[in-house]
């Protein structure tokens, strides 16, 4: 097989990035495999080639359902038969791409986990043979990952149902104790080879600046902005702090663009494609933004705010410097930062009473609901506090779970589904929470160290390859 040939003829590249062809080769030979690569170094490729020279459907389970559009357009642009299937596609759109997926159209599919729960998909499905299942953002499996999704869980009987096919598990960041649960979740041996091209980044280097309070940490950015020239992306745990941040910039006529979860998707989209294209942009953004962005020449990572763990952090960091050249990374460390990640993991998971609170609601009070929205909820639930984001959380846990209908348009909210059980189990959200407050306290022990922190951070994730 001329792997060189399709990479030059459908990415235009000479050559594979480090581990890639040796992933596709083993997924060729019909092995599983476990790949850990840096954000950035081209994970998607090792399924993505693979759906050229494959019998039959290449199968990506993840978890991002907004960037699903984004991927497969590019897949397209390369001439890879790609489509998603997801609860942002209207009814006729869903039907279509399952007639297009039982009709043999399309080799490389994009799916999330709760896709199977439906009925209409699993029968389209079983007309089709998957000759790979990947599934990105495989950290999400493990209760003992950084971003551990229940739906994730499901995987194990997923691979079952579809005939256990070869498999990639793929993620950026993980611990020996995350790999081995990755493993054992989706019943692979433990002999099953991971590529690991190591987590060291030689031409990034990270610093920890510590501040007190919104005026000292712009006056670190401006210090930052001009020692560091180049593209920076600046990251906020809040929306508040962000819009804060951005108003003393526009004081000081620092031009700058902003992306978070409050604006439209229209200003979102508008933004980043800015971003991309632009020589030097500054971005002010929440940690959602980097996910679906190609520009390997960010120059500076800047967090305003102390991340929820060091998977996350580096994972953040690792989007500056893809072009090889210097690049850098700063954490501006406050103290009181703490308490905000402290709420930020509360509101970030809610618990199950909680949830089925917000159903019911939904459910019963269709009239009120569609007229307000998130404001008849926040009112009925009793809360105020300007960042408890949780009602926000539940819906977009029903849409995932296709639970909730017309999730974009609350005007047209509907329930059309039970509430999945792994929505309420009390002892797995109880399990959940105190990992992710054991990942913070890491994260804080890293940001108030003296010494190298990119040691400390390599040697986190206990690099081994196989």
């Amino acid at each position: 097989m001329d792997f060189e040939g399709l990479l030059k003829e459908y990415w235009g590249h000479d050559q594979f990035r480090p581990l890639q062809r040796e992933v596709i080769e083993a997924v060729q030979r019909g092995e599983s495999a476990l790949v850990l690569m840096p954000t950035g170094s081209g994970k998607s490729l090792c399924y993505q080639l693979p759906s050229l020279f494959l019998e039959d459907l290449v199968l990506v389970i993840s978890p991002l359902i907004a960037l699903m559009k984004d991927q497969v357009d590019e897949a397209r642009k390369k001439g890879l038969q790609a489509t998603f299937i997801n609860s942002s596609l209207s009814k006729q759109a869903r039907e279509k791409a399952y007639q297009d997926l039982a009709s043999g159209k399309i080799k490389l599919l994009y799916v999330t986990p709760e896709r199977f729960r439906k009925s209409d998909f699993r029968e389209a499905l079983q007309k089709r043979k998957v000759s790979l299942l990947a599934v990105d953002e495989a950290h999400c499996i493990s209760e003992w990952g950084h971003d551990f999704r229940p739906d994730y869980t499901r995987l194990k009987e997923i691979r079952d149902f579809l005939g256990n096919p070869v498999t990639l598990a793929l993620t950026a960041t993980a611990t020996q104790g995350v790999r081995k649960d990755i493993l054992k979740q989706l019943s692979l041996l433990e002999s099953t080879t991971i590529f690991c091209t190591g987590f060291e980044r030689p031409n990034l280097e990270l610093s920890i600046e510590h501040v007190v309070g919104l005026e000292d940490k712009v006056r670190h950015f401006i210090g930052l902005h001009h020692q560091h020239p180049g593209a920076k992306i600046v990251y906020f745990a809040l929306v508040d702090t962000l819009k804060k941040f951005s108003f003393e910039l526009e004081k000081l006529s620092i031009p700058h663009l902003i992306y978070h979860g409050q604006l439209n998707n229209d200003v979102r989209r508008r933004n980043q494609n800015l971003f991309q294209k632009e020589g030097d942009p500054v971005i002010l953004a929440t940690p959602a933004f980097g996910l679906g962005v190609n520009k390997s020449n960010i120059r500076m990572v800047i967090h305003g705010e102390v991340p929820g763990s060091i998977e996350s952090y580096y994972q953040e960091v690792g989007r500056a410097g893809r072009d090889g050249l210097p690049a850098y990374a700063s954490l501006l460390y406050d103290p009181d930062d703490v308490s905000i990640q402290m709420d930020f993991i509360k509101w970030a998971h809610p618990d199950p009473a909680f949830i089925r609170k917000v159903y019911y609601l939904i459910k019963d009070n269709s009239g009120p609901v569609q007229q307000q929205g998130y404001e008849y909820l926040r009112q009925q639930m009793h809360f105020y506090h300007s960042r408890d984001f949780r009602v926000e959380t539940v819906v977009k846990l029903l849409d995932r779970w296709g639970v909730l209908e017309n999730f974009h348009n609350y005007r047209q909210w509907q329930i059309i589904d039970e509430l999945p059980e792994d929505l309420l189990d009390e002892e797995s959200f109880a399990n959940h929470l105190k990992v992710q407050q054991h990942k913070l306290l890491q994260m804080l022990q890293l940001a108030k160290s003296d010494g190298d922190i990119k040691s400390q951070v390599v040697g986190y994730f206990e690099v081994s390859q196989s």
